[in-house]
């Protein structure tokens, strides 16, 4: 079973997960940029970074996605991954990306990355002001695990990253290429 690991990450967080599990795991990695086609693979795992409601190179890597492979989905952001309305949010926005078809052949998992304000370019750093300030003004009620972890790192450096939570994902994917390889067998015996 051909596996690659792929990548969208703007400040490298997101790019240190994807390389560490690539280790771990003995596949191949690469930015999602670079991959120009994935036609011999029966798995990719696509690590992205949470950007204004979607996972950074998402669309490309599904657009590229044979029609029998499955596919992984790693999400990197800051705010808790244990919070369920946080999780609910993300796969919200991971529907905007992906059809109905993909995600029947989709695993998704949530880790938390990191941020250093004084890293983020002109751009970044004026929609996170703006954010801030917004997320400041809301009611406590209205505030979600999101604005608060916004809150809380605002203008800071900070980092949740932890490559021990690889382990998990490890074994998980382990399942997931076990399930998959059952699968293509069954069909190509039906159609023997």
């Amino acid at each position: 079973m051909q596996t690659l690991i792929t990548y969208g990450s703007q400040y490298g967080s997101t790019k240190q997960y994807a390389e560490s599990f690539a280790a771990l795991a003995g596949f191949p990695v690469l930015p999602y940029s670079e991959v120009q086609t994935a036609a011999a693979c029966d798995c990719v795992i696509h690590f992205g970074a949470l950007y204004a409601g979607g996972v950074l190179g998402l669309k490309h890597i599904v657009s590229l996605l044979p029609e029998r492979a499955r596919l992984v989905i790693v999400t990197v952001g800051l705010a808790d991954v244990q919070d369920a309305e946080n999780i609910k949010n993300i796969k919200r926005s991971i529907r905007s990306q992906v059809s109905e078809d993909v995600l029947k052949r989709t695993d998704i998992f949530h880790l938390r990355g990191a941020i250093d304000y004084n890293r983020l370019n002109f751009k970044h750093r004026t929609m996170m002001a703006l954010l801030y300030a917004k997320a400041r003004r809301l009611p406590e009620e209205k505030k979600n695990a999101e604005t608060r972890a916004m809150i809380e790192t605002y203008g800071k450096q900070v980092s949740f990253v932890d490559d021990a939570t690889l382990h998990k994902l490890q074994y998980r994917v382990e399942q997931v290429m076990t399930e998959h390889q059952t699968e293509v067998s069954k069909n190509d015996q039906k159609h023997a």
